[in-house]
């Protein structure tokens, strides 16, 4: 996954980039609207570190175009600490919002927290790192190509992603998905779930977005922020 901080400060710029290549990102940088904007219309980010004031702009304008795109997880970083300012920039599109000064751990934490969130792409279309779900039409997409699943299996994945980052009890999907009378003992979830890794090539090296088991739980969906960028 690739980021991009967007800050004018030169020297704040270089120690954000720093700091976040060095925490395993790949990361882009730009010190103005027009340079973030050329970087967006070509790349597509999944988080994006915006500075409310910019030289040439509002970094407002840049949230709201991330936004209605839905591409983006944007964290806010401004020296505005009033109220209202925090309030514009959540309705601009913000995820998360951090006043300068701060803490670069703080910043780091913020960062991973966003990434193991998914993105919503459209009003039945979700995305978590490689992987694409439209809920509507019932397709998954690993890297932008079509990935046949069956009716279970996709059930399965779309479950698995709108609970990112939790572990689910296997009671809890054979419930939902399958028969609640079903036996407990069956391995039927097991099956579904390796032929999900199998499909959609979770789990493989360098992969993004995980699929592992909990023992004596169940099955939790994660993305892997310290995987390497391609």
């Amino acid at each position: 996954m690739r980021l991009l901080v967007v800050e004018d400060d030169e020297e704040l710029r270089a120690v954000l980039v720093r700091g976040l290549r060095e925490a395993g990102h790949a990361v882009d940088a730009a010190g103005t609207l027009a340079e973030a904007d050329e970087l967006c219309a070509y790349t597509d980010y999944a988080l994006v570190v915006l500075d409310l004031g910019l030289p040439d702009g509002d970094g407002g304008s840049l949230a709201r175009t991330l936004r209605a795109a839905g591409r983006a997880r944007i964290l806010m970083l401004t020296a505005r600490d009033r109220l209202t300012e925090k309030v514009a920039g959540f309705e601009a599109g913000a995820d998360d919002y951090l006043t300068k000064p701060f803490d670069f751990p703080e910043l780091t934490m913020r960062v991973r927290a966003l990434l193991r969130r998914p993105v919503t792409v459209g009003g039945a279309q979700l995305e978590a790192a490689e992987v694409r779900i439209d809920t509507a039409a019932r397709k998954a997409w690993r890297s932008g190509v079509l990935t046949p699943l069956t009716t279970r299996e996709f059930s399965l994945l779309a479950y698995l992603m709108e609970r990112l980052g939790e572990a689910v009890p296997r009671t809890e999907l054979l419930e939902q998905l399958w028969d609640m009378n079903y036996d407990g003992l069956s391995n039927v979830v097991d099956v579904h779930v390796g032929n999900l890794r199998r499909k959609l090539d979770l789990n493989a090296p360098g992969t993004v977005l995980n699929l592992e088991t909990v023992r004596g739980v169940g099955y939790r969906m994660h993305i892997d922020t310290t995987a390497p960028e391609d």
